[in-house]
């Protein structure tokens, strides 16, 4: 047993045994592993005070003991990239357009929305997939089926809208649009808005002719999808973002209860902004709640390869993808200076080899930032001479495994590559890599852009492939990673990512009482198990947030 017992314990949690995904074997009291409540774990003010087999001298009057035969304690999973406040009200107004696998299926999942609507009411969608188009996606065809009606259509990446001939009306849409970034209104081959609509300055012209929900309404969706996380063993995630409403809905969840996972933000600094307004968003550090706070920031220094926005040394099969979203990429390097210089870390969406080459650049000429460590988010493809960088600088590879499972194909017959090409797609996702090379790697979500559960995008890191279809081949089989490191990925080095390498992250004296219960142990099951392994409860801070019902046998 580790830990001194001068005082009880609050919360006593006996199970079956504690791992933390150590490269040894598990992290087990001297005790059977047969016995249902072999290994304990005491918490006093919201931290471990002791891990061990006995707990006896833990338990008093006050102490609250908590019983979960064979469960096995881990510590708190953590997903490092979400989007939670935009994901829930999108994905509580919006069609879910997922299943679409043609455009045909997207005009049925779409109809009786649009028959359901008030005339004029704005239709909207998510998760559209643009491999459903023959070649570039358009809008036109929404106004054919839809007439008069506005809708507008987020694709998978969310970095991009399919709208409809009345929305592009509504918006005032002309093509001539300047944007500070490399955002676009995209035009048709007879000059006017294909209804195609590229990267978030030019989404916003849209977004803003959207109905605004209700605060009420809009933190009911946002709770009810952080209810979720925490009912999948989530017991933190970073946002990152803070655009309203997110802050307004934060507080009004707190007003009125409690929010259910810790969420750290990170708001973004716009593309080709200026030091004023470098000024304005570094004062948002430091805001926060009982469990929400805004301790960092996130560029774009790039959009996506699907749609022909992301940084490559070279141009892609259409031409694109050779170009940074910031039109002065030394812009982007002094806002990263002046960032780290105020001890603010930074994470940056670098998709192409050239952005990532860029932002491991501008990291290295800045240095390192008190509050923890510089991050770059998806890295989706780079070659071998930028692997050990990472390591080197001790900068945070932020991939989301799912994304490369379920958004490309083995074959390679999918948008991302074909538009990039065989050799750039050979060395995408490069997980084990990353690793082997000494980079600290993260493994999150991307939520909503990939699946939210996290016994589902770790199993997909470990498969390569959607864990719960067997016959789709896996991509880059070769860069599947173990169980071990595919938790530490939301464990420990989530931690790292927010900062708190020292203080959370793993289960012993001293660190935050942020815990994941399980049914079994990950490590002594196949990826597929881990997917449908149960969460029992989910604790932060030493307080139980999340129990799962027990269903007691008929008879028993």
């Amino acid at each position: 047993m580790t830990g001194h017992a001068p005082q009880p314990a609050d919360a006593v949690y006996r199970v079956a045994e504690v791992e933390n995904f150590d490269d040894g074997a598990t992290n087990r009291p001297p005790v059977s592993a047969a016995d249902p409540l072999g290994a304990f774990v005491a918490v006093r003010d919201g931290c471990v005070v002791a891990v061990g087999a006995d707990p006896a001298a833990w338990i008093g009057e006050g102490t609250e003991v908590h019983d979960l035969p064979g469960a096995t304690l881990i510590p708190g999973l953590v997903d490092p990239h979400t989007h939670p406040v935009w994901g829930a009200i999108e994905q509580g107004q919006g069609v879910d357009l997922a299943p679409a696998v043609t455009l045909a299926e997207v005009l049925e999942l779409l109809a009786d929305r649009v028959r359901e609507s008030p005339d004029g009411a704005w239709v909207t969608g998510y998760g559209l997939d643009v491999n459903v188009f023959p070649a570039v996606p358009e809008g036109r065809f929404l106004g054919e089926s839809f007439p008069g009606v506005p809708v507008s259509l987020m694709t998978a990446d969310a970095h991009s809208l399919v709208i409809s001939p009345a929305a592009v009306a509504i918006a005032g849409l002309t093509g001539a649009e300047v944007f500070d970034d490399k955002s676009s209104v995209e035009l048709a081959a007879d000059g006017a808005p294909s209804g195609y609509v590229l990267e978030l300055q030019a989404m916003d012209l849209v977004f803003a002719h959207y109905p605004e929900a209700p605060l009420e309404e809009s933190a009911g969706y946002v709770l009810a999808q952080l209810e979720a996380f925490a009912s999948w063993g989530l017991t933190g995630v970073h946002a990152l973002d803070f655009a309203a409403p997110g802050e307004e809905v934060y507080r009004w969840i707190e007003e009125h209860g409690e929010l259910p996972v810790r969420v750290r933000c990170s708001p973004l600094v716009p593309a080709d902004s200026t030091p004023e307004v470098w000024a304005e968003t570094a004062a948002l550090i430091g805001r926060h709640g009982r469990r929400w706070s805004v301790e960092g920031v996130k560029f774009m220094l790039d959009g996506t390869a699907d749609n022909g926005t992301a940084w490559f040394e070279h141009a892609d099969s259409h031409g694109e993808n050779q170009d940074a979203l910031w039109r002065d990429p030394d812009a982007y390097a002094a806002a990263v200076e002046f960032f780290t210089a105020q001890g603010i870390p930074t994470a940056t969406h670098a998709i192409g080899d050239r952005a990532v080459r860029h932002a491991l650049d501008a990291i290295q000429a800045a240095g390192t930032a008190a509050g923890g460590p510089h991050r770059i988010e998806h890295v989706e493809s780079i070659p071998d001479a930028l692997l050990p960088r990472f390591g080197e600088l001790g900068v945070v590879a932020s991939l989301q495994p799912s994304h490369g499972a379920r958004m490309t194909a083995a074959d390679g017959s999918d948008n991302w590559s074909r538009r990039i090409g065989r050799e750039r797609a050979a060395h995408g996702w490069r997980t084990r890599d990353l690793l082997a090379a000494g980079a600290a790697v993260a493994l999150g979500s991307d939520w909503p852009i990939g699946p939210g559960d996290p016994r589902v995008g770790l199993a997909d890191a470990q498969l390569r492939r959607p864990v719960e279809d067997p016959d789709v081949r896996p991509v880059q089989e070769h860069q599947a990673v173990d169980v071990r490191h595919a938790y530490r990925g939301m464990t420990s080095v989530a931690a790292l990512a927010g900062g708190r390498g020292d203080s959370a992250g793993r289960v012993e004296p001293g660190r935050v009482a942020d815990f994941t219960l399980l049914g079994a142990n990950p490590v002594s099951l196949t990826p597929e198990e881990q997917a449908a392994n149960p969460v029992l409860g989910t604790v932060i801070g030493g307080n139980m947030v999340f129990r799962a019902v027990q269903v007691v046998p008929a008879g028993a």
